[in-house]
């Protein structure tokens, strides 16, 4: 069956791509059309650029997930070199993740660190395999509210789980891994408060908070890490560090080997590597989403599934954990003016060169620093507007919202999962029943596609993603799906500072309230903040929609084409007020 667009008022036809079309990495596609030294050196800036924010938070994802710091560093340079290498998007960035941190913890107190590494690599057989079936189209089809509630709730476990090193509590036994038992165990141990360390969690805190409010574009937390060590030693403190816990981190990759493997073992790390699985691709997959947005590119989905799997596979074999695409990294990428996937080789690259030049300075790292660091990732992921939008959303996107997040906090983050994508499913379905019809033919899901298919590729113009003034931002298929969350982090997070904001709906064929709210806060910011926010392409039910939420003059302004939009955000053209009126 081929897949059909209409433009023009015409059909035209796409043959299906070959396996070889599909699976084949974008480093290579880039090659193909073009790499000049220019390429490169907007690759290597890029690359160092996420290297340095990558650093700190690598070793901290990795400490608070219950295994040493090196390990996570590992995973940053294998898994993350890995998947740009092969991946199905350009601009991905690879490396640990701050929501893989409540599976691993668990399962490192269950099975060891040996269970972790083996279900890190049969993980990524499970990603190969469902890469390879072509699962990715349809992995995106997770509810917004499922993914703002496990979001959420990931952040508040993240939160507890730093406590202890926040303040520099001494407990008489092992911290419990579950979150009531945690926070009693906390309180109890309230007593033994380190101030040296509250001192250094807060300065960090601070630090980091006034960055990014006055020179956002210097590396904060980097900033802040090196401080608290230079304080840490300077002034003797009396506070735990990288090197009196673990004794440093090692200069040097491992060797690469298998992990320790039996039936038995295998047997009971299956639930963790199917949930780490799971997670790798909702979450790499949204960053693909949102990678493509930024920049009008197209990723391809299984290829990106099968990269993901090798990446896990290779980190599993140097001793790693879990890798995944990371939104946040993938994103400063392309604001750095990353243009291929070279960009994240050369990220994983200066990471090894950090590792191997400064592991010593490493030791001095106070872990209350660290902690510091991942109580801001906690409550930037937290998305607290889209938590408070949900719940007066609708009673449905309510009930979904609430059970994701009520079962990753108090029970477990898979079940939170599937019970939330369970009950988003069911009100999805009531939704579809009661919608009269979709005006344009377009397919809900936007399967994979040769790049040189469609004759409709051009060569990728980066000043569209770097420009100052102008954000381009293209939204393809029905949005009403977990990309909402990303998709307005992004727009939020990314158009400070620019004269304008274009985001096209022109292959979207419907958007359900959520998607609707979601562009609504935007609209707002953008209104607050100045910045002149243009919607184009949308057909005339996707405007009402649009216009009942809020996303109406004058905080947004209406044109038919991006090209229109550009020109009256530059001032080459004169506002056209006809393109704003509402639809009948």
């Amino acid at each position: 069956m081929s897949i059909t667009s209409e433009r023009a008022g015409g059909l035209r036809q796409f043959r299906q791509p070959t396996f070889t079309e599909l699976y084949l990495p974008k480093l290579v596609t880039v090659w193909r059309e073009g790499y000049g030294l220019a390429d490169f050196r907007a690759d290597l800036f890029a690359g160092l650029t996420v290297a340095i924010v990558a650093l700190p938070l690598s070793m901290a994802i990795a400490i608070a997930s219950g295994v040493t710091p090196d390990r996570g560093l590992y995973t940053a340079v294998v898994g993350g070199f890995i998947v740009s290498l092969l991946g199905g998007s350009r601009f991905q960035i690879g490396g640990p993740a701050g929501a893989f941190i409540v599976l691993v913890a668990v399962t490192a107190e269950r099975h060891g660190v040996d269970g972790v590494i083996l279900a890190t690599m049969m993980a990524g057989l499970f990603l190969i395999a469902a890469g390879l079936l072509r699962v990715g189209t349809y992995i995106k089809f997770i509810p917004y509210p499922v993914t703002v509630g496990f979001t959420a709730g990931i952040a508040v476990i993240i939160f507890a789980s730093q406590l202890r090193d926040l303040g520099g509590i001494t407990l008489s036994a092992k911290e419990p891994s579950e979150f009531v038992p945690k926070l009693v165990a906390l309180a109890g141990g309230l007593h033994t408060v380190n101030p040296s360390a509250v001192a250094i969690a807060a300065v960090s805190i601070l630090v980091i908070a006034v960055l990014r409010r006055w020179r956002p574009s210097w590396p904060g937390i980097l900033i802040a890490v090196v401080l608290a060590a230079v304080l840490s030693a300077a002034l003797s403190l009396p506070v735990e560090t990288i090197g009196t816990r673990f004794g440093g981190i090692p200069r040097e990759l491992p060797s690469p080997a298998l992990p320790a493997f039996s039936l038995e073992k295998a047997k009971a790390v299956l639930p963790d590597a199917i949930a780490f699985a799971l997670l790798a691709a909702i979450e790499s997959l949204l960053s693909a989403v949102v990678a493509d947005g930024m920049t009008g590119r197209r990723h391809r989905s299984n290829c990106e599934l099968v990269a993901q799997g090798v990446a896990n596979i290779g980190s599993a074999l140097f001793g790693g954990v879990c890798v995944t695409g990371l939104i946040a990294r993938t994103a400063t990428n392309i604001r750095a003016g990353g243009r291929s996937p070279l960009a994240g080789m050369l990220h994983s690259i200066f990471l090894l060169l950090f590792m191997l030049i400064a592991a010593p300075l490493a030791s001095y790292i106070p872990l209350a620093a660290l902690a510091a660091v991942l109580v801001v990732v906690a409550w930037t992921m937290a998305e607290k507007q889209e938590f408070a939008i949900l719940l007066r959303s609708s009673w449905g996107d309510a009930v979904v919202l609430l059970a994701t997040f009520l079962l990753t906090v108090f029970r477990d983050l898979t079940e939170g999962i599937l019970v939330g994508f369970a009950l988003g499913a069911v009100l999805f379905i009531h939704r579809m029943a009661e919608m009269t019809g979709i005006e344009e033919r377009s397919p809900l899901v936007l399967a994979d596609r040769p790049d040189d298919g469609n004759g409709e590729r051009v060569p990728y113009d980066s000043a569209l993603a770097v420009d100052r003034d102008v954000l381009v931002y293209r939204i393809r298929g029905a949005f009403f799906f977990g990309a909402a969350s990303a998709i307005g982090n992004v727009l939020d997070g990314v158009a400070d500072a620019r004269k304008g904001i274009v985001v096209d709906f022109a292959a979207v064929p419907f958007l359900d309230s959520t998607a609707a709210n979601v562009l609504g806060r935007v609209a707002a910011k953008a209104h607050r903040q100045g910045i002149r926010l243009f919607v184009t392409g949308a057909s005339p039910t996707v405007r009402r929609a649009l216009l009942t939420h809020g996303v109406l003059p004058p905080r947004a302004r209406y044109r038919e084409t991006i090209e229109r939009a550009i020109a009256d955000i530059k001032g080459a053209s004169a506002p056209a007020a006809s393109d704003d009126a509402v639809p009948a």
